[in-house]
């Protein structure tokens, strides 16, 4: 007997059918000597038996509703493209964002841009947020730690955009800072000084488009490489830009950037002001524009924090030991 008022600790139970029988797609769903559902397991405290496509369900009553969740996302998803170990990772990450993502979701949180992984779609409610902004708006600002798509999600807007031929040519800016190190002298032209700096954009450009597809519009010059200490004089009309690791820009430059946006053109930014590789002279400009812009009217500006880490989860574990040690830069 429990004390009068006292909660029960007594684990529940809970048959789930997965349904119609599919052996394939179970196969995608347990994966090897059924890793997927021990991944499962561990992350949500539930135990997991299996019978054919008859889940039995384990654990406290928020757990088994979680679980429930997961097993009939992902089994819904195996019939459209193959699930593995950061698939079930994602949607496990999708259910600590507060997230009602299902297959039934609506279509306008996925992007008409396919990966080597699949589509490419929005996870978590600010990502929402945040493809939303992009898409309804001319400047959007995406801040926040590493892990949370900022970069690879305003790729992958820029990529649908010049398909659909809303914009002609999509430019890619970022800071030559070196975090904390000094590289010093990089031989070659300007496209191959800058490019180790813009390497997490080509990386989601060459997943997306292709190796061969992002070489030649590169060649074309419909993909720009524009290092930010040579965009003062240029209007960029008709173009996404992309400014990543905007918090290693100054105030002055960060203002001449934005002012350099023309007709028909859309730019996002995105940075993290707890990673500023700036001298200590120098002040971030995306710190200083966040009070300056905000309320602005055109402009949209979207906040994420350790809960939208989409990467490993020691990397969520990471972020949220910084900033509980460091609270002051994690606002």
């Amino acid at each position: 007997m429990t004390p009068s008022g006292a909660v029960s600790s007594v684990p529940l139970t809970r048959d789930v059918l997965l349904a119609p029988a599919d052996n394939i797609r179970l196969v995608e769903l347990c994966g090897p000597l059924d890793e997927h559902l021990r991944q499962i397991e561990a992350r949500l405290g539930v135990e997991l038996k299996r019978r054919g496509n008859r889940f039995q369900i384990i654990g406290p009553a928020a757990a088994i509703e979680r679980a429930e969740a997961v097993l009939l996302g992902l089994y819904a998803r195996a019939q459209r493209e193959p699930v593995d170990s950061q698939r079930v990772h994602m949607a496990l990450q999708e259910l600590d964002m507060d997230s009602n993502d299902t297959d039934t979701k609506a279509e306008s949180d996925e992007l008409k841009v396919h990966s080597s992984r699949g589509a490419v779609r929005a996870r978590g409610a600010n990502q929402t947020e945040y493809l939303n902004n992009v898409r309804s708006h001319d400047l959007t600002f995406g801040i926040g730690p590493a892990g949370t798509g900022k970069t690879y999600l305003a790729v992958a807007c820029a990529v649908e955009a010049l398909q659909s031929e809303k914009v002609r040519r999509i430019v890619l800016v970022r800071p030559a800072v070196e975090a904390g190190e000094r590289l010093g002298f990089l031989p070659g032209d300007l496209s191959q000084k800058v490019d180790p700096y813009l390497r997490p954009m080509y990386d989601a450009l060459y997943e997306m488009m292709g190796f061969e597809r992002v070489a030649k519009l590169i060649e074309r010059n419909v993909i720009e490489v524009a290092p930010l200490a040579f965009m003062r004089g240029r209007s960029l009309n008709d173009a996404f830009v992309i400014l990543d690791e905007a918090q290693n820009t100054t105030n002055e430059q960060m203002k001449m950037f934005l002012t350099r946006i023309g007709f028909g053109s859309k730019a996002v930014v995105t940075g993290d002001i707890t990673q500023v590789d700036l001298p200590n002279s120098k002040q971030s400009g995306l710190r200083t524009v966040i009070d300056i812009l905000r309320g602005v009217r055109g402009i949209a500006f979207t906040m994420f924090s350790s809960r939208d880490v989409v990467r490993h989860p020691l990397v969520q574990r990471i972020v949220q030991a910084y900033e509980a040690s460091y609270p002051d830069d994690a606002t």
